[in-house]
């Protein structure tokens, strides 16, 4: 049959993308974060078989996607995976699925990612699935400065720190220095006592443990947030806020910066030029305020026009 453009829009809400130079779509599985049990993927296996050309494919963003369903089989592929708890979609002008590192079981995870990730996914991806924002908005959540998720080139990144506290008192000036040998950014300086030096410190928690006299020893994770990253045609790395955040703090923050978006941001722009256009300090101030929150349902009712195209 020929697809008419209005069902190909339909779908493609859903989570169901045209493949190219065909009538067969592939659906996109939701992970909430990065994660899928053996269960599922043997659903999708079978899926795949049942209602598609039997590949798998992975996407960049940590979504699964089944190529080679028909117009037709699309309800009832939905239906199956759901008898596994799974669910499509992942478009439009919306907060998009998730990203997370694998910094729960990494040696270098500085806390649980994924289930950060996972509340991340509940609250800001599940509960505002209905909230038209003026372009896709993608969030990542960083276990450490390795930045193996790349979160500065997200709408909103995440990145776990741990922040040294010394204790010179307890420094004996050891002529082999575990912290200096442990810092990946040469950031350890030894002389009499040792020194940190900020300015080349990137929070990354190497050296937590390393000195047997507990002169240095790191304080609880905090988050660094970076806003308005973006990577494809154009090009933004994020602007990080100047302050380290709590847990509770943080999601706070990924809230205020989904409703600035909503109240300030143009249709089809990026978040990114919503921050230049603002300034990054208007922004900033904006992000550190309650304000936001407290405006949470009239800014939800704000009418907008989407912009994305994918």
């Amino acid at each position: 049959m020929a697809l008419l453009e209005q069902d190909i829009k339909r779908v493609k809400g859903l989570g169901f993308l045209l493949n190219r130079g065909t009538e067969e779509f592939s659906g996109r599985i939701i992970t909430e974060n990065g994660i899928l049990t053996a269960k599922q993927m043997q659903c999708l296996s079978e899926a795949a078989e049942k209602f598609g050309n039997g590949n798998i494919t992975f996407t960049s963003r940590l979504t699964v996607e089944l190529p080679g369903i028909s117009y037709d089989n699309i309800d009832p592929f939905i239906d199956y995976v759901a008898g596994a708890g799974m669910v499509t979609g992942g478009t439009g002008s919306k907060v998009r699925p998730v990203v997370s590192c694998k910094g729960t079981t990494c040696v270098f995870g500085l806390y649980d990612t994924q289930a950060l990730a996972k509340e991340i996914h509940q609250r800001f991806y599940v509960e505002y699935h209905d909230v038209v924002l003026p372009h896709k908005f993608k969030i990542a959540v960083g276990g450490c400065p390795n930045n193996c998720v790349k979160p500065d080139l997200n709408d909103l990144g995440i990145v776990g720190q741990r922040v040294p506290k010394l204790d010179a008192g307890k420094c004996r000036g050891c002529k082999k220095c575990g912290v200096a040998d442990a810092c990946p950014m040469a950031a350890a300086v030894t002389g009499e006592t040792l020194s940190i030096d900020a300015e080349r410190c990137n929070n990354c928690g190497r050296c937590d443990g390393k000195c047997p006299f507990g002169a240095l020893e790191t304080e609880e994770t905090l988050y660094k947030v970076y806003v308005g990253g973006r990577w494809g045609k154009q090009v933004r790395i994020g602007s990080a806020l100047n302050k380290l955040f709590t847990r509770e703090e943080v999601l706070d923050v990924v809230e205020k910066a989904i409703l600035l978006f909503k109240s300030k941001g143009e249709s089809g722009e990026r978040f990114g030029q919503t921050v230049d256009r603002l300034g990054i300090a208007k922004v900033e101030k904006m992000l550190i305020s309650d304000n936001l929150l407290k405006r949470k349902e009239e800014i939800l009712e704000i009418e907008t026009v989407g912009g994305a195209k994918c």
